[in-house]
């Protein structure tokens, strides 16, 4: 379940330092030398989530007023396609950085669409990488496909890191958050952050203006995967055949294939990877995964802008912090770099349970590859 805010009044906050690694200097310029405190890191959350919520209300209100253009391609990356509504949240997100991030943790921001222009963007602006000290990846609409065609909720999505330059991995992020963008006809939205260590805060806005409420969230405590929510993405004709033989060898392997005169397990595919993690956290899937990168290497596709990216996965921390799983296929940590362009794998799980039972048999079927 969520963790108390230590924010709020009449909780005890432990005040102790939450220990980071300190790392040989960028440049030989400027290292992160000091810990930053339950407090600062606390701080740091409550910022993200501000974030969000300014990239919330400035695309609900663009929505009613350029909903018929948000389809609209603008730009074609090396990760993805940018589309109107993207361009929105894109200015809605430098312009706050400029205005409320702190001027004494110099951050360096990664997004999809800014690494197009060549070169970094950092915050305060023009501060050369080798003196930031965080790096924050964002990914401000995920599943914009989806919400663009006001089909299903997309997610905004941030995480946030000690400045490791090119070493910065998602393993190394240590606070987190992730918020509802809900299609048109919802009134509600979630908000879910994390401190790595600290537990995980959710809450729920149930109309536009309305302030924030608690929210319980909790992943499955099932045992098994029958009568429940288990998927593999596979959003796109590449790769659906070996996608769905992997999944298919699994059930089979599991004892599920067939059992009862079918095996009662269900898919959801939902097309953003935040919305995955979301599914995890409130109970509602047991298991996700997304092997694509993995079988598009196998049938011989340069297919990285249909994969999953570090920046849609960044919020990994806030699933982790409730008690699930987010790991490689074969069981490792994810250790891919904070960029918009690496292909990342990945396979999540809502218990231990789930998780003892998938990985060794998964592991076999995929040697097979």
């Amino acid at each position: 379940m969520a963790r108390k805010d230590p924010d709020d009044p009449g909780c005890k906050t432990d005040t102790a330092a939450v220990r980071l690694k300190a790392f040989p200097s960028i440049a030989g310029v400027l290292v992160w030398r000091e810990f930053m405190t339950h407090t600062q890191l606390q701080r740091a959350r409550r910022l993200l989530c501000a974030l969000h919520d300014h990239i919330h209300e400035t695309l609900v209100s663009a929505r009613a007023q350029h909903a018929s253009s948000f389809h609209k391609v603008v730009g074609i990356t090396s990760a993805d396609t940018i589309y109107h509504i993207d361009r929105i949240s894109e200015h809605a997100i430098c312009a706050w950085f400029a205005r409320h991030w702190p001027r004494a943790w110099p951050v360096e921001l990664v997004m999809e669409g800014l690494d197009e222009k060549g070169e970094a963007t950092t915050f305060p602006r023009g501060t050369p990488v080798a003196r930031t000290v965080l790096k924050c990846i964002l990914d401000p609409i995920d599943g914009t496909r989806g919400l663009m065609y006001d089909k299903r909720s997309a997610w905004i999505l941030t995480g946030l890191a000690p400045q490791r330059g090119a070493k910065t991995h998602l393993g190394d992020i240590v606070v987190a958050a992730m918020t509802e963008l809900p299609t048109s006809k919802q009134v509600r939205s979630d908000q879910l952050s994390a401190v790595r260590g600290r537990g995980v805060v959710a809450t729920k806005r149930e109309s536009a203006g309305s302030g924030r409420v608690r929210l319980r969230v909790q992943p499955s405590k099932a045992r098994n995967f029958e009568q429940g929510f288990a998927s593999f993405s596979r959003f796109f004709p590449e790769g659906k055949a070996l996608l769905g033989q992997i999944e298919e060898t699994l059930w089979r392997r599991l004892g599920l294939w067939g059992k009862d005169g079918g095996a009662k397990v269900f898919e959801d595919q939902y097309i953003s990877t935040g919305g995955q993690l979301y599914e995890l956290a409130v109970g509602h899937d047991r298991m996700v995964g997304d092997l694509r990168p993995k079988v598009f290497g196998k049938i011989g596709l340069k297919t990285e802008a249909l994969c999953c990216h570090p920046y849609d996965i960044c919020t990994a921390l806030i699933l982790q912090e409730l008690g699930g799983f987010v790991e490689r296929p074969d069981g490792r940590p994810l250790r891919d770099p904070l960029d918009t362009t690496s292909p990342v794998s990945w396979m999540g799980y809502a218990n231990a349970t789930l998780a003892r039972q998938v990985r060794p048999i998964l592991r076999r079927i995929l040697k097979t590859l």
